[in-house]
């Protein structure tokens, strides 16, 4: 590839690995349209580390205190608090995608799936279920009100997200809508769980790349890094800005095409 179509994949990367639209199909158009090669692993391990960082450094007051006050709470040392209950519900969250992610990629199903038939019926089935929760009027528990059920309801929904074409932001999203949260707290609890799991990932391409022996190309790297952090953050920032005011809707329609155009990529 050379270094605009990976700026690109970048910037596609860091868009839509937060906004509810599907971030797997997203990089298989180009591809499938434009007959792109593979970018390889090691800018893929670059565009995990650079959206990592963007959600560390967007969430750092709020993760500082759920580290700080789960720590004091599970020596004995602090209260329980809506920080150290969030804390517990990350982590309770985080198993169901980890045994199902283990389980597919165990059994290589995970290559089965990332077809682009497969993307465009999930894009086209989990985009309208975003818009049939986005529709409800109780929209309004804050994320200080998350129960632990709520919490793993959340979490049994990012383990759908293993298959292509789902998106795991808007997937946990349709969740927490579902069950009444206000669009910013089911955006906010849905980024919060991005954390393991983009760390889990980032970890195993990591084993991966060292063990596959491929050569690293750092300037490639440090730009997909760079690049995919900085549209991370921006696209954090402005979502949650904005999410309350507009809906899920936009991104429903956009769903909506975008599952159109992989049915026609695939038939025409």
């Amino acid at each position: 590839m050379d270094s605009l179509q990976l700026f690109i994949l970048a910037v596609i990367q860091g868009i839509t690995e937060f906004l509810p639209v599907s971030s797997s199909a997203h990089l298989v158009l180009p591809s499938q349209l434009l007959g792109w090669p593979d970018q390889g692993l090691t800018f893929d391990v670059a565009l995990h580390l650079g959206t990592l960082t963007a959600v560390l450094l967007y969430f750092r007051n709020d993760l500082q205190g759920i580290v700080k006050d789960w720590c004091l709470n599970t020596v004995g040392k602090g209260p329980k608090t809506v920080n150290s209950r969030q804390g517990w519900y990350l982590i309770w969250a985080t198993v169901p995608a980890v045994i199902f992610g283990g389980l597919v990629s165990v059994t290589g199903a995970d290559d089965a799936m990332r077809s682009t038939a497969v993307i465009a019926a999930t894009t086209l089935i989990f985009g309208s279920l975003l818009g049939f929760a986005d529709r409800r009027k109780n929209l309004t528990q804050p994320l200080e009100k998350l129960t632990f059920k709520q919490a793993m309801i959340m979490g049994f929904a990012q383990a759908l997200a293993i298959i292509p074409g789902t998106s795991r932001s808007g997937i946990t999203m349709t969740a927490g809508l579902m069950m009444g949260l206000t669009r910013d707290a089911a955006a906010r609890f849905s980024f919060l769980m991005s954390i393991p799991i983009i760390v889990a990932a980032g970890t195993l391409m990591i084993l991966k790349l060292v063990s596959s022996g491929e050569v690293i190309h750092w300037g490639e790297l440090a730009m997909g890094f760079a690049v995919s952090g900085i549209s991370a953050y921006l696209c954090v920032h402005y979502f949650l800005a904005i999410i309350n005011r507009i809906g899920m809707m936009p991104f429903v329609i956009y769903r909506l095409l975008l599952g159109i155009v992989l049915l026609g990529v695939l038939f025409v």
